[in-house]
Order: C-alpha cells, then structure tokens, then sequence
C-alpha cells in the first residue's frame, strides 16, 4: 500500500471527467487499497480516484467512527435521488476550506465493488452527501463550484497565501 499525492484545488486536473473502468483488475483493487490509505492517513471520510490523479470513476467512503467500513464504489451511478439536505462539507482537496451546499438527502446508487460485482445501495444522510460528493469529483467538479465567484476567488486566494507561509 502507498500514501497518494492528493491534488489541490484549484489544480485543473480536478476539473477533468474520470472514465469507466473496463474492467476490474489487481491493478484497480491495489488502486482502491492506495486510496484507502491515503483517505485514512489525510483523515478523510472519501476519496475519488481523480483527487489522486487517476482518471478513474473510482470512490472510497468511510463514515464510521472507527474508519472499520470502508465503501467501494466502481463506476457508480445515482440511479435515484429523494429530499433535499443542506450540509457543511469539506474536501481533502480544498483544505481547511467548509461550505454549505445542498444535496439529496436519499440515494440510490448502482455500482460494482472490488470484485466487479453489481450492487446497489440505499443511502441517506451523511452517506447520501458524501457519495455524492465524491461523485462529483468523477464528472470533473469540486464542491466549491457550487459558491459564487466571489467565494470562489477567495478561496483561491486563501489557498494561495496558505502555501506560500
């Protein structure tokens, strides 16, 4: 297993639309293995394959407590959606950075596990959010994209001025 350099917004990597995996390999459980890690060590609670700079529809969710219940999803698709929740979100590629944004507040996602196998899965609350937000880092945006300009060029700034300290 290995840490991953995690990409930083507003790298325009972030903004690129990840594809399908054709087919689930050693080479895509190790992936899904690097990216756990990486999530854990950050400390996050998700992490896409693109954040990583793979171009794959890859996601890694743990919510618990513990981090004992790592998520995998491959090529997933919200197949339905239900309610409207808004919630402080984070993002391990905009640190120190939270937001209130709003997202379903019921899913329903199809995607295949480690094994290529299809599952679909029923999720609410911070589940729900932070599926979809992983998501969205799959089709090419970040969560900030959801603020106004004026948010968003200040974040820049602030990100900036943090890594020159």
């Amino acid at each position: 297993m290995a840490i991953l350099n995690i990409l930083r917004y507003p790298d325009p990597r972030l903004h690129m639309v990840a594809d399908e995996v054709a087919e689930v390999s050693d080479d895509t459980r190790q992936l899904v293995s690097d990216m756990a890690e990486t999530m854990y060590q950050a400390p996050g609670i998700g992490l896409a394959a693109p954040q990583v700079d793979r171009l794959l529809r890859i996601i890694v969710v743990d919510i618990s407590e513990h981090q004992n219940d790592l998520r995998v999803f491959i090529n997933p698709q919200i197949i339905d959606k239900d309610g409207v929740r808004e919630c402080e979100e984070g993002c391990l590629s905009v640190p120190g950075i939270y937001a209130s944004i709003q997202r379903a507040e019921r899913i329903r996602v199809r995607a295949l596990d480690e094994n290529g196998k299809t599952f679909e899965l029923e999720a609410d609350g911070l589940l729900a959010v932070c599926i979809q937000h992983e998501i969205d880092h799959l089709d090419g945006r970040v969560f900030v994209d959801y603020l106004s300009r004026i948010k968003r060029d200040r974040i820049i700034k602030k990100l900036k001025k943090g890594t020159r300290s």
